[in-house]
């Protein structure tokens, strides 16, 4: 991370903290819902496949910008599905980076050529060992790791959704993390039970035993981009919802923190690791704010 931006989100922070301020640091552009997979914990993929053109994402983008967002992600349905005309998913990376977006991430299934160096993050998700995340996705891992291996840069961070199939592999997915090239950490969220995934949502003796593997993988030395400080809250699901500082824009709609705060009772049972970070964050929680300085300069 560049000192000036450093400097920038600390002194968000700081002026967030004391004056309780609620404006966003953290803004994502879903650029279509249009996804090749149809995984078993999704509720948002493929709902009107419209892919959203250029110039309404480029207005989007300086809609956040405007706003004081910098922190930006894209987001799907499938991120590299995107398209329009010559221009591709890296042309938006690019015009982000130039319009002055101090960190730009992408989150991907990871099934497309991953050339975007451009980009400060991409988040791949991978959902266990082979068995698991096919189970999951789809026969989808052996190109996944053929992708990760082909990539140009080490800016690929997984992404794992932990539910009642992979529930047993996170271990599986730390030493994947650690020893793959190209591969720079791994981030955990657990499953949010929309209405039709109910099923695969974890109880809060199950979180907690994830929460004990992730604790013994960052001990062993493995990549994880997540903040141990924040499991009990999310073991708990204590932590303060929405999240404030974090917006997402789809087709034109701004909505506070996530798509799922529209679903009744959903915020109640976020699994989403950064909420609950960013939330304890910009409340004060002094062990949140000195670890998230160490692992944020750590990784990005």
């Amino acid at each position: 991370m560049k000192l000036s931006s450093f400097f920038h989100f600390a002194a968000f922070g700081v002026k967030t903290i004391l004056f309780k301020k609620k404006s966003a640091i953290l803004g994502t552009i879903i650029v279509t819902d249009k996804c090749n997979l149809h995984c078993k914990h999704c509720s948002v993929n493929n709902i009107t496949a419209i892919i959203h053109p250029y110039k309404q994402i480029r207005q989007e983008m300086q809609q956040l910008y405007d706003m004081g967002v910098r922190i930006l992600f894209f987001c799907g349905g499938e991120t590299f599905l995107w398209q329009d005309g010559t221009r591709t998913l890296r042309d938006l990376v690019i015009e982000a980076k130039r319009m002055g977006f101090l960190i730009v991430n992408v989150v991907t299934n990871g099934t497309f050529p991953l050339h975007l160096p451009e980009a400060d993050l991409i988040l791949l998700s991978l959902d266990g060992d082979k068995q698991r995340h096919n189970e999951v996705r789809g026969d989808t891992y052996d190109t996944i790791m053929q992708n990760i291996r082909n990539a140009p840069a080490d800016n690929i961070c997984f992404y794992m959704a932990i539910n009642q199939i992979n529930k047993n592999h996170i271990r599986d997915v730390c030493l994947t993390a650690r020893d793959t090239k190209n591969v720079r950490a791994v981030s955990f969220n657990f499953h949010t039970p929309y209405p039709d995934t109910k099923e695969l949502a974890l109880s809060k003796e199950e979180k907690a035993k994830c929460c004990a593997v992730i604790t013994q993988m960052m001990k062993e030395g493995a990549p994880v981009f997540n903040l141990k400080s924040a499991f009990p809250y999310l073991i708990e699901n204590r932590f303060p919802t929405p999240c404030h500082q974090c917006v997402v824009m789809e087709n034109g709609t701004l909505s506070t923190c996530g798509r799922c705060i529209s679903v009744p009772g959903l915020c109640d049972q976020c699994g989403y690791f950064f909420v609950a970070e960013y939330t304890l964050l910009f409340k004060g929680n002094p062990k949140i704010i000195c670890e998230m300085l160490h692992t944020y300069l750590k990784y990005i």
